[in-house]
């Protein structure tokens, strides 16, 4: 097991005025600083694989992954392939292993919609389309020795218990894995720990996010779309929040889990300042999972 963070602390690609003064040198010195190994990819990260890892060097900073956007149930497959292909190769040029993808398609996470009452539900058609793509895409990650891993998100078809049995029982284990995201799972209302145990063997990446319950209820209540959950602070980093992660920890253990823990807590900077959200979240991480 190795320990990273996301750059989504610090600037979110989503909403860029959310740390949209902080530098790409900032974000990576801080989390090394605070004791992380790896991070994911942010928009301000240099798109020249020799010039990001030059850069990451000095840090002892490794990429473990970056989202892709997938559309395989609006678009043509062959336009999804090629925007997938060009993704792989930067990411295997920069040394990862690990490809996260999350269906688009019809997805509301960027729109100003109530993020429960306007979830999109996927047409069989449209099951069918998502997961052979994905097993599409998960031969060509397999291609470079590197493993495609979905990421269920509020927001998108794919955000329910039910919704990731489906898409697990109708893809390739050996193609595509689960991208498993604690602050998502809660934040919709589900059974992280059930979701945990039944997929287990299929997780290929986690994602260490901490949620605050009375904002949720918040966002239920008044109808909140997903961007405005964030900006208001729905999430936090591991040990902050609602979320025990001492049993998600030793689930992981126990299951001889080899790979990413990722802290990926989108909030706003300037109210919860990065480095001492980060250092906090490394600290917890030592206490509660040993590592």
């Amino acid at each position: 097991m190795k320990l990273a963070i996301a750059p989504i602390g610090w600037t979110n690609d989503d909403l860029p005025e959310l740390g949209g003064d902080i530098p790409f040198e900032q974000c990576i010195s801080e989390m090394a600083l605070a004791g992380f190994a790896g991070s994911e990819v942010g928009n301000k990260y240099p798109k020249d694989p020799k010039v990001l890892k030059q850069a990451l060097k000095p840090k002892k900073l490794t990429i473990c992954n970056a989202w892709f956007s997938s559309y395989l149930t609006t678009a043509p497959y062959e336009e999804v392939e090629a925007a997938f292909i060009k993704h792989r190769d930067f990411l295997h040029a920069v040394g990862a292993k690990i490809i996260g993808a999350a269906e688009q398609g019809h997805s509301i996470q960027g729109q100003e919609a109530p993020i429960f009452d306007a979830k999109p539900v996927y047409t069989d058609e449209e099951w069918k389309r998502l997961t052979e793509g994905l097993n599409k895409l998960g031969k060509l990650a397999a291609e470079k020795g590197m493993k495609l891993t979905y990421h269920h998100h509020m927001g998108t078809g794919v955000q329910t218990a039910a919704e990731i049995d489906r898409l697990m029982e109708n893809t390739d284990p050996n193609l595509v894995g689960l991208l498993y995201d604690t602050g998502h799972l809660v934040f919709s209302g589900e059974d992280h720990l059930r979701v945990l145990k039944k997929w287990i063997k299929r997780i290929r990446h986690v994602h260490l996010k901490d949620m605050r319950p009375a904002i949720r209820e918040k966002a239920v209540q008044e109808k909140w779309s997903f961007l405005y959950s964030v900006k208001s602070g729905v999430f936090t980093v591991p040990g902050d929040g609602c979320i025990d992660f001492e049993p998600i920890f030793k689930i992981l253990k126990d299951a001889k889990y080899e790979g990413w823990w990722v802290v990926e807590a989108e909030q706003d900077p300037a109210k919860a300042n990065p480095l001492e959200y980060a250092i906090k979240a490394r600290k917890y991480i030592k206490k509660a999972g040993g590592i």
